[in-house]
């Protein structure tokens, strides 16, 4: 079972994304800033991480996905994000996917199986 780290400060997203991505058989871990998000991820090591942008506590989604990728963990990072025009924020070039929030979490979990797909054939090929 994959371990996925969802960082989303609202809640009533998070209860959604948790309750679609448990019954698909994910174990989900959540973080509701970007401080916490970094502190997670590299105690934690998941599988895979859904960043949103827009975070409090002084440190938005790109900061945090730009600390996780700096310390060499190896976590793909997917942004997940109401805003569109951040696709074009180098900073959010790191990303392995980037998805635009809607009620259709379709995109969201054909972007999950295809960045762990990916992430898997690296391994065997490491």
């Amino acid at each position: 079972m994959a371990r996925i780290l969802l960082v989303e400060d609202e809640e009533n997203v998070c209860l959604l994304y948790r309750s679609e991505l448990e019954a698909e058989g994910y174990e989900v871990i959540e973080a509701h800033d970007g401080k916490a998000a970094v502190r997670i991820a590299l105690d934690c090591e998941p599988d895979l991480v859904i960043m949103d942008i827009n975070l409090p506590e002084k440190m938005d989604g790109l900061e945090a996905m730009s600390r996780i990728n700096g310390a060499g963990k190896n976590i793909p990072v997917i942004i997940n994000t109401g805003y569109s025009q951040y696709r074009d924020n180098f900073l959010a070039w790191a990303a392995d996917d980037y998805i635009v929030k809607s009620g259709d979490l379709s995109a969201l979990k054909q972007s999950i199986e295809r960045t762990l797909t990916a992430r898997r054939n690296a391994e065997k090929r490491a």
